[in-house]
């Protein structure tokens, strides 16, 4: 068998999955709850959940139909506007979806989620213990950023991102994202008649973030975040299928292991639990920059990040915080749980850990970063 036809079975073989569906797709390109069209995805999602498919659901859309209720034209750029606009649409998207799903007796959820609610371990926990339960109760839940309250600072950028962490979250076999595009080409289709789909390949391949495009007027993501999510994904071990929402019958196809779309699969081993959390963590308190010697130790060996291989401390950041560990080039090659404050790292940077006593006059852990508290990206 094929490498093609291997991945494409891990769709129709994967038993618990998350579904994405963009702003674009639901309000049929800012024109209001497109509910016919919403109609169909349930109708599709109904099925999979009629043949013992986990099906959680991501829904874009509260913000751009808010939009149209109030009777805006453009994506406010005021926080406080995108607040209101977000109540306003929320309540008629979980109607809509609640209405829908009413048609095959299945129930459903609301679930919004701030990136506060998945950064603080405790209520990363609690949130997979609330899906896990409504999946064993067989209820749909419908899962949305809590635009209503979110702000710059612990917003997770997109719901690209958000399925992916959903994903993570519950070890889905599989992340199907619906968009407006019939998945990611090798050049701009909307600019370049001669682009080419991308069938499939490795998530983790640089490649794909160069050919990926920005987002539209509705969304904050892209095909970029895409991208990105697919990546984000991969490290629980699930596949990513990126497809056009509005070509007929899609899940079933994709689920079917049609060639349709853009497949990205993983390119490694899942990672545990807890490294899928540190590895989802978006906001990041500061910086450490390695010597050549440590980031060779983190990536080759697994080793724990001591004192003596960093050279530079930039941020404000508190025992506890999430860090990036930078290599020489100023390229990411890691993310973990420091053990020291900002000012104390700055202070022990470049010395061996037996000596972190006399500069500080104690010590609190022989690493700044424990290896079972950081994970290579």
């Amino acid at each position: 068998m094929s490498e093609q036809a291997v991945t494409r079975a891990a769709l129709a073989q994967a038993r618990r999955v998350v579904v994405k569906i963009g702003s674009a797709l639901l309000t049929n390109d800012g024109r209001g709850l497109d509910e016919a069209a919403i109609a169909g995805w349930v109708d599709q999602l109904a099925a999979l959940h009629r043949q013992g498919v986990e099906v959680v659901l991501v829904s874009s859309g509260a913000v751009a139909a808010g939009m149209a209720r109030l009777g805006w034209t453009r994506r406010p750029g005021a926080l406080h506007e995108l607040q209101a606009a977000a109540a306003v649409g929320q309540t008629g998207l979980v109607q809509c979806y609640e209405q829908h799903f009413a048609r095959f007796d299945v129930r459903t959820a609301q679930i919004l989620l701030t990136h506060d609610d998945l950064s603080n371990r405790k209520r990363y926990l609690n949130a997979r213990s609330a899906l896990r339960s409504l999946i064993a109760m067989q209820v749909v839940a419908i899962v949305n950023e809590n635009d209503t309250v979110v702000t710059d600072e612990i917003r997770f950028g997109d719901n690209d991102t958000l399925g992916a962490l959903v994903a993570n979250l519950l070890e889905a076999d599989a992340l199907i994202i619906l968009t407006d595009q019939e998945g990611l080409f090798d050049a701009d289709p909307r600019h370049d008649p001669g682009a080419r789909l991308i069938h499939e390949g490795d998530a983790g391949d640089p490649r794909w973030e160069q050919v990926a495009g920005d987002g539209g007027a509705l969304g904050r993501g892209g095909m970029a975040t895409k991208v990105r999510a697919a990546r984000l994904a991969a490290r629980s071990g699930a596949v990513t299928a990126i497809a056009s929402g509005r070509q007929p019958e899609v899940m079933a196809r994709l689920m079917a292991g049609e060639r349709l779309g853009t497949l990205l699969h993983p390119e490694h081993a899942p990672m545990t639990a807890r490294k899928r959390w540190l590895a989802g963590q978006l906001q990041v308190r500061g910086t450490l920059t390695l010597d050549a010697g440590a980031v060779a130790g983190l990536c080759r060996r697994g080793s724990s990040l001591l004192p003596v291989g960093v050279t530079r401390v930039a941020g404000q950041f508190r025992r506890g915080d999430m860090v990036s560990c930078l290599d020489e080039q100023g390229r990411v090659i890691a993310r973990g749980l420091v053990n020291y404050d900002a000012g104390e790292a700055a202070r022990i940077l470049g010395i061996a850990s037996h000596a972190i006593p006399e500069v500080l006059g104690y010590m609190e852990a022989p690493e700044l970063i424990h290896r079972d508290n950081l994970v290579v990206l």
